[in-house]
């Protein structure tokens, strides 16, 4: 080849490298982040109101995708929670309603199709992360049979150990199907989880992959490590900041390693805090104050009214969903199975029914919001449902009867004032549709 065409050739051949690039980007399969906290309240966050707690990394993660003030977990407690994150399908629907503990045999039915296996069949690298919660004995049930090539992290929740709760079995942190260590310090466990988080991403090598880490905490008891002390709003502030200087550490990965364009990023919560918490709880340390900020909401963890189940909801694909957005629009952890399973080119399984809605178009600003109804469910019983700004509520306290509650969620969303008596005909209306859904999914009402 003369100088004269290898200059020509050297010349075309940086022209088409853009095109090159473009078409290979096009073929990439987008990775998926689903960084979960554990308790946390809807006003825990700066970017939801918190006047003290700094998170400067959710913020901008905020600031650069789309953040939902209408956001919902599947259930009020921490098993069901993962249920409807992991399948896209409500808890009763998938046969698991309630919490896991340590002496559990079984968890989530093994029928169901989890979500990394639906990845899994479109070539994804997945790992769980931290707290897992659906079921542990036998190793049938632990993620790497469900799912995640790798799992690193606690089978259940961190306060089922004495005194807390009455059981023999140590709480041990778990390397894939194996326990490697017992009694682990808890303090330092989310700078752990973040620790293999971005090996695990460092080590994609171009392939994508899933990753979900559920956090241990803000859920009780809380610690923080030596980041302790930095926070205004005491232990649990400290908590809080460390889970943002998570999330900052694996933004800043993703853009490292040129993966930021490329990654969807979602940040929720399983439930509201617990501030309802039992007696049993105050023991070694912890006070009622360690439970977090509920914001405007009425109620708090296991409970119907929205402080149980509205969570912060923070989603971020740069050149993909909008940015600088605020959606007042209802949507649920149900939706994250359709939409991540769609954005990936997957198919939806075909043999059962979904509760969730991809956002996608949405959240692209080429849709309208697909969700129009909340249901409320506590362990099997279904309690409330939402349609638009209505919220029509039918839940016993203690002996007493059922009472309906009707409130217009967009003008009181702290579910002060009882509008059934003024509005019967809506009440009604929602109530019908309740009847209705308990009967499809098998749920009980309360009588």
């Amino acid at each position: 080849m003369t100088g004269a065409n290898r200059r020509e050739f050297l010349k075309l051949a940086a022209g088409a490298a853009p095109a090159v690039a473009v078409a290979a980007a096009a073929e990439r399969r987008p990775n998926f982040i689903v960084l979960f906290a554990d308790d946390m309240g809807y006003g825990d966050l700066a970017c939801y109101g918190n006047p003290v707690i700094r998170t400067p990394n959710l913020d901008r993660m905020a600031a650069e995708g789309t953040r939902f003030t209408s956001f919902y977990s599947a259930a009020p407690v921490c098993t069901p929670s993962r249920v409807g994150l992991l399948t896209g399908r409500h808890p009763i629907r998938a046969g698991q309603a309630n919490n896991t503990g340590p002496e559990t045999k079984g968890g989530l039915p093994l029928s169901e199709i989890l979500l990394p296996q639906a990845l899994k069949q479109q070539g994804y690298r997945t790992m769980a992360i931290g707290k897992w919660h659906l079921g542990y004995q036998p190793k049938e049930y632990l993620p790497v049979s469900r799912g995640f090539d790798h799992w690193f992290g606690l089978p259940y929740s961190n306060d089922m150990i004495p005194p807390w709760v009455k059981t023999n079995v140590p709480l041990r942190l778990y390397r894939d199907a194996e326990p490697v260590e017992e009694s682990p310090e808890q303090s330092n466990l989310t700078e752990r989880y973040t620790e293999e988080a971005v090996k695990f991403i460092k080590a994609s090598g171009g392939r994508p992959f899933f990753l979900y880490l559920p956090y241990t905490m803000p859920h009780l008891p809380v610690s923080a490590s030596s980041r302790a002390g930095k926070s205004r709003a005491g232990v649990y502030g400290d908590v809080i900041e460390t889970i943002d200087w998570s999330a900052g550490e694996i933004l800043r990965t993703l853009k490292v390693l040129g993966l930021d364009s490329n990654t969807m990023v979602v940040f929720c919560s399983d439930n509201g805090p617990w501030h309802n918490l039992p007696e049993r709880m105050l023991a070694n340390g912890v006070e009622p104050w360690h439970t977090g900020t509920k914001g405007p909401l009425r109620g708090a963890k296991g409970t119907s009214y929205e402080g149980g189940q509205r969570v912060p909801g923070i989603w971020r694909w740069p050149g993909v969903i909008r940015a600088g957005e605020v959606s007042m629009d209802p949507a649920s952890t149900l939706d994250l199975f359709p939409t991540i399973v769609r954005a990936a080119g997957a198919e939806m399984p075909g043999d059962r029914t979904y509760d969730g809605y991809d956002l996608l178009p949405m959240l692209r600003g080429a849709g309208k919001p697909p969700r129009n109804e909340i249901y409320y469910c506590v362990g099997r019983v279904l309690e409330g449902v939402r349609e638009g700004p209505w919220k029509y509520r039918r839940a016993r306290a203690g002996k007493a009867a059922a009472e309906a509650e009707l409130f217009h969620l967009d003008q009181d969303p702290a579910e002060q004032y009882n509008l059934a008596g003024r509005y019967p005909e809506i009440a009604a209306r929602l109530l019908e549709r309740l009847r209705r859904f308990a009967g499809e999914i098998g749920a009980e009402l309360a009588a």
